[in-house]
């Protein structure tokens, strides 16, 4: 595993990216190997909400991710919650469509009873690699 994004940039390049639309702003935290396969992770580490049982994806992060998603394809690209729950950005865009949206429109609600348990997803790399 490996971070990548915005992160691991020097500062004049973070402040320069907190200040642009560019869908680079929302580039993915981490990428890992495993068995010779990639696995891109976006880190969403101040989720779920502490008042209610729903994730808020900023609908800029998830566009971005959609986009990497076409362009990187075949390789998966995953938001990873703080309570450790997973989502691709497809059953993001699918579940908020089915749920209420946050009133300004600049955020999707996803129920956190959508999401993956870690090991369900990433266990299946672990059990390769060994």
């Amino acid at each position: 595993m490996q971070r990548c994004g915005q992160g691991t940039y020097a500062p004049p390049i973070r402040h320069a990216l907190a200040r642009t639309d560019s869908a680079l702003r929302h580039f993915p935290d981490l990428i890992a190997a495993g068995d010779g396969e990639l696995v891109i992770i976006d880190a969403k580490d101040r989720m779920p909400s502490t008042h209610t049982d729903r994730y808020a994806i900023n609908s800029a992060t998830l566009t971005a991710g959609l986009l990497f998603t076409a362009a990187h394809a075949p390789t998966p690209l995953y938001y990873v919650f703080g309570d450790l729950k997973v989502l691709t950005p497809a059953e993001v865009q699918h579940y908020r469509t089915h749920a209420r949206r946050h009133a300004s429109g600049a955020w999707g609600m996803v129920a956190t009873d959508q999401a993956h348990r870690f090991e369900e997803v990433f266990g299946m790399l672990e059990n390769r690699a060994a």
